[in-house]
């Protein structure tokens, strides 16, 4: 990696929002979190906002300023503090621990969890050498720091409040870490599809009964293996089934989290909304890992919740594209979209409603009745100069064999419809387009095959491939992350180290690549535009290049 590069990527991780912290004067929700001791020094670390409410400023050579949410320190050395190491580069971990240990402090660093990036070869800071390291990009030796370290303009008392906040971030474990086990919850709301839950949780449950096994085979609890804390812990999966209307569902999630303190969520299944666990989680401070929800919460300034995909918002995207690039639907004047009052084709339906400009978008929303009648009802005035949008399910798809295919363009949702099985009839397939947000079946046959083999070996009946290798995927994700944290176990550090690291993830399923970062909160960006080849069967041909909206 060039230093010009490295510049950029770190300069990339500066886009907090700073208006809701301005406005709030605090970086994330708390109802269950501990209150910060030091909210005047948290706002300067996280928001790069001084307690008179003014950005923070720096300078970074050559003579390059940064103001505001771009100069937060958290954007190098992370939200835990722990910091990062990027090819070649590294930057430090700034928790007051390690900070203030000395050179050489053996029984010392015994007590301090490992990090990659902690620093053991320099003299500890003092509150005056910190503060120049702050002001002046010099260590505690005397020597300069790394180019990227900015040079802060802080009064005396607000370089008194960061320092403070430094201090008060100490490597503690988080909940859900015990002697012998680590727990983890899977929440399942109760609109989700029953088979789905069944694969879901054959899964996890093989998953974690494997990693248990491990640990009863290596080491004796309590004492770390090689630096990893997961590799002689067993892993505990708690099931969280939501019950009734998602009104009552944080209540319900309060009381598990009560009970049962974890952690992180891993995968996890849902129906129609995920709003309530992604609020959940955030005002927790609970990482929720890569749930299978084909509606996310599109919040990519929230930090604790992580998805494969925008789902239909993708693929509301991905239509938007073909509508727009004047090849995939040339010369079209209205845009007509079929959906169910709602199911997740409503919100997908708006987003590309408030995509495209220049089309008059006629909605017409399909209730409970006559399958066919009403889809005839809403057909009945689209002619050739309209793109037809269809949010529907199998079972609607499958009511179009009794109807007349459609003159005009067609584009169909692959998530909702069933990807390659949808049971679109022959003749509309001659004129359908579908959005994929995912990578081609041909291209990603040796990446699924690693999840698929594992699910024969294990005896694991394949009910939903798609679900199931999601939910293999996330727990590969967490393991190998783990691994890598050693013994410093805590729900930020989980965040940042995955972060980290997805980008190197050879094994990615169903998805092309993977990557996340401050304020990307889905790993996969894009998707293609298909359409099958032909009357019958299951193959697929790209229409499109690859597409990221």
């Amino acid at each position: 990696m060039t230093a010009a590069s490295a510049t950029r990527r770190l300069r990339g991780w500066g886009l907090v929002l700073f208006a809701a912290a301005l406005a709030a004067q605090s970086c994330i929700p708390r109802s269950w979190a501990q209150v910060s001791a030091h909210p005047a020094g948290e706002l300067i670390y996280r928001a790069g906002i001084l307690p008179s409410a003014q950005p923070l400023s720096g300078v970074r050579e050559p003579n390059l300023p940064i103001l505001g949410a771009e100069a937060a320190c958290m954007n190098c050395h992370r939200r835990s503090g722990f910091g990062d190491v990027e090819g070649h580069i590294k930057i430090p971990a700034v928790t007051g621990k390690y900070l203030f240990s000395p050179r050489g402090y053996e029984s010392e660093q015994r007590r301090l969890p490992v990090v990659d990036a902690a620093h053991s070869s320099r003299d500890a800071y003092t509150n005056e050498t910190l503060a120049r390291a702050i002001r002046e990009g010099v260590g505690p030796d005397g020597h300069k720091l790394n180019y990227l370290m900015p040079h802060y303009a802080l009064n005396e008392a607000d370089m008194a409040a960061l320092i403070e906040y430094l201090k008060s971030m100490t490597p503690v474990r988080s909940p859900g870490v015990e002697r012998a086990a680590l727990h983890f919850a899977t929440i399942v709301t109760s609109d989700a599809d029953p088979t789905q839950r069944r694969g879901l949780l054959d899964v996890l449950e093989r998953f974690f009964a494997d990693r248990s096994e491990a640990a009863f085979a290596g080491t004796p609890y309590g004492q770390v293996s090689h630096g990893k804390i997961s590799a002689n812990r067993r892993w505990q999966l708690h099931v969280w089934d939501l019950t009734g209307p998602p009104e009552g569902w944080d209540e319900q999630l309060h009381a598990w989290l009560l009970r049962e303190p974890v952690l992180a969520v891993i995968s996890g299944l849902g129906g129609r909304t995920w709003a309530p666990i992604h609020r959940f989680c955030e005002q927790a401070e609970l990482p929720c890992l890569f749930p299978d929800v084909d509606l996310p919460v599109v919040a990519e300034h929230d930090f604790y919740s992580v998805y494969f995909s925008r789902g239909v918002l993708l693929e509301a995207g991905l239509i938007a594209r073909g509508l727009t690039d004047g090849k995939t639907a040339p010369g079209v004047g209205r845009v007509v979209q079929i959906f169910r009052s709602g199911d997740i084709g409503e919100p997908a339906a708006n987003a590309l409603s408030a995509a495209v400009t220049g089309f008059q978008v006629l909605n017409r929303p399909l209730k409970a009745g006559n399958v066919e009648r009403d889809l005839a009802a809403a057909l009945r005035d689209v002619n050739r100069r309209d793109a037809l949008v269809l949010w529907l399910r199998p079972k609607d798809l499958e009511a179009l064999a009794r109807l007349p295919a459609a003159k005009s363009r067609v584009f169909v949702s692959g998530l909702m419809g069933g990807l390659d099985s949808a049971p679109l009839p022959p003749a509309w397939r001659a004129v359908t387009t579908m959005a994929y947000p995912m990578d081609l079946p041909d291209k990603r046959v040796i990446r699924v095959d690693f999840p698929l083999g594992w699910f024969r070996i294990k005896r694991i009946p394949v009910v939903d491939e798609r679900v199931q290798t999601d939910a293999w995927l996330a727990c590969n994700f967490l393991s190998e992350t783990l691994d890598h944290m050693g013994e410093t176990v805590s729900r930020d550090y989980l965040i940042d180290s995955l972060e980290g690291r997805l980008d190197h993830v050879l094994l990615t399923g169903y998805y092309p690549r993977l990557s996340l970062g401050p304020n990307q909160r889905f790993a996969s960006k894009g998707g293609y535009l298909v359409r099958f080849a032909e009357p019958e069967g299951k193959r697929l041909v790209a229409i499109s290049d690859w597409i990221a909206p």
